[in-house]
């Protein structure tokens, strides 16, 4: 079975009867080593004719999508790499027009497919179309942009650089070997039916040059009045793997052997093991080459057969490789060629933020915030390459030498751009520590950035009370396990915590992501400013709100009446 994807393209363009030809389409795939990332991506469009720079924005949109595309972090969704093209392209058309007439603007539709593992992701504004042909039935994937006024008279009512905001239709699709795309301008599918389309490309499936040109000359016959050009996609082979081309990838390099101090692995002295678990081993390490001082990270040997081990231990290098933020663990590229299993990164002789807080049970709320602070920026850098940490908690936080607190372990991270591609290898949803893992995980709710927000709740809530929001979470923990739950006010254990403080800190871990902030920068402002909107009362009774106070105070009054009752009967 293929582990490529391939394609076969064929298209046409033409200016019938116009002067020239405003019509733009092009397809790139992607270069060997982002094949699986990227994929293959076509587009067209149509520059609205009213304009004499049409043709320019239609091309402008081709060239710049097909460029800019592939240059966009492998971590992204395929929707949030096309959005974020298609929103800067749109506003460079939008201010070229600023001030002209709109005999000078720059408009046109763009339709675009980008085709990823087994799924086709379709982008489209304007009327151009985008139609798949399966087992002989044509079905099309997009809707036209287009108001009608009266039987003859229509506009687009929505376009590229008409308006500064854009509204982009986004569709996903399967793809089956055998599917044919077929992208086309008004100038054909207006003057050609359906069903014509779906014959003549059944037809010379088999030469799609050929296809697209019968297409548009079938428009052209029709009395087309409008530049002609339409594009056609066959899909030939999806990019599927069977389980053991998977496993023989993943064990090309063989795990380590035992290490101790002194040995030498791949140029790398080992000076001393840092840490050990039942998954992994750490150790302090020199490269005899340049002298500098790493860390080692080698995997458990009880984890040799274990494909989905073997291929998250490999993802989590290819995480860290891919963040560079001074509050994120820095993990080396090999200067080397490897022989075993290994990641190499920054060596940090610092504590962990468990060992910090261990020793510094009663911190200043300013210290906490310091320290929040610092770990949301190493956060955000996950958020802005499209990444969910999903195993925030305090041992997984170091602080260096010089103060600097950083991110350090990457295992459970969830990449948007990876979790796109089909793989026969099974990939867990809930990798986390229940204590600090968001309720929506077990819930089966949808996961966003603010899962990793109530992660850093829950930590800033432990650093001032030494306690958790939700106290303990039970050894098996479930959907169930949510029932009946209540926020524990962090200023029932720390007198010192502002009620507003408190507020957010309930915000940040509420059990309904909703609820919850949307952005990490929101949680950082609240945690220094006020917000009044956050203070609510507390209408526990006082006993299960504070029950030292309670008791203190029915013993006094206690002791009042004890006094009272005395006096009276002396009297």
């Amino acid at each position: 079975m293929s582990s490529e994807l391939e394609i076969a393209v064929g298209q046409y363009s033409t200016a019938g009867i116009k002067e020239s030809n405003q019509d733009s389409l092009g397809y790139r795939a992607a270069e060997h080593a982002l094949a699986q990332t990227k994929g293959f991506a076509a587009v067209i469009a149509d520059g609205v004719s009213v304009s004499d720079y049409g043709g320019d924005a239609a091309k402008a949109c081709v060239v710049g999508f097909l460029s800019d595309y592939f240059s966009t972090p492998e971590s992204w969704s395929v929707k949030k790499s096309a959005q974020q093209i298609l929103n800067a392209l749109n506003i460079w058309l939008y201010r070229q027009g600023l001030g002209s007439t709109r005999d000078e603007s720059r408009i046109s539709t763009l339709s675009a497919v980008v085709c990823k593992s087994s799924t086709a992701h379709v982008f489209h504004v304007g009327d151009s179309r985008i139609y798949r042909l399966r087992e002989g039935a044509l079905e099309q994937l997009t809707v036209d942009h287009r108001t009608w006024v009266s039987s003859d008279k229509s506009f687009l009512s929505r376009a590229m650089g008409s308006e500064i905001q854009l509204q982009i239709d986004y569709s996903r699709h399967d793809l089956q070997p055998g599917d044919i795309l077929i992208q086309t301008t008004d100038g054909v599918h207006d003057f050609v039916e359906d069903k014509a389309i779906r014959d003549i490309v059944i037809a010379d499936s088999r030469d799609l040059d050929k296809a697209a040109e019968l297409v548009v000359r079938r428009a052209s016959d029709n009395n087309s009045n409008d530049n002609l050009s339409c594009q056609i996609l066959r899909v030939d082979a999806l990019p599927a793997q069977q389980a053991d081309e998977i496993y023989q990838q993943l064990t090309e390099l063989p795990f380590p052997p035992d290490l101790n101090e002194g040995m030498i692995l791949d140029g790398f002295r080992i000076i001393r093991e840092l840490h050990a678990s039942s998954r992994s081993q750490l150790y302090c390490a020199e490269d005899t080459e340049t002298g500098l001082l790493v860390a080692l990270k080698t995997p458990s040997a009880n984890f040799k057969e274990d494909v989905a081990y073997i291929d998250r231990f490999m993802l989590e290098e290819w995480v860290g490789r891919r963040l560079d933020n001074p509050h994120v663990l820095k993990v080396y590229e090999p200067t080397r060629r490897r022989n075993f299993l290994y990641h190499i990164s920054e060596y940090l002789p610092g504590q962990t933020l468990r060992q910090w807080m261990h020793d510094n049970p009663q911190p200043e709320l300013e210290e906490v915030r310091h320290i929040v602070e610092q770990i949301a920026k190493g956060l955000q850098a996950f958020h802005r390459q499209e990444m969910l940490h999903q195993d925030l908690k305090p041992d997984n936080i170091m602080v260096d030498q010089k103060g600097t607190w950083k991110i350090v372990d990457f295992g459970s991270t969830k990449v948007a751009g990876i979790a796109e591609i089909d793989s026969p290898v099974y990939r867990e949803s809930i990798l986390g520590t229940k204590n600090y893992t968001a309720p929506e995980y077990v819930r089966g709710k949808p996961i966003g950035s603010n899962a990793d927000i109530y992660s850093l709740g829950v930590i800033t809530y432990e650093m001032l009370t030494g306690k958790l929001p939700y106290g303990e979470m039970p050894a098996s923990w479930s959907k169930k396990s949510w029932q009946g739950m209540c926020y524990i006010p962090a200023r029932d254990c720390n007198g010192a915590i502002p009620g507003w403080f408190d507020g957010a800190l309930k915000k940040a871990v509420s059990p309904d992501a909703g609820n919850r902030y949307r952005e990490l920068s929101e949680f950082l402002y609240d945690l220094r400013n006020p917000n009044k909107a956050l203070i609510s009362q507390d209408k526990r009774p006082l006993l299960e709100r504070n029950p030292v106070v309670f008791w203190k105070a029915t013993s006094f009054l206690l002791a009042c009446a004890v006094v009272w009752l005395s006096v009276l009967l002396l009297n």
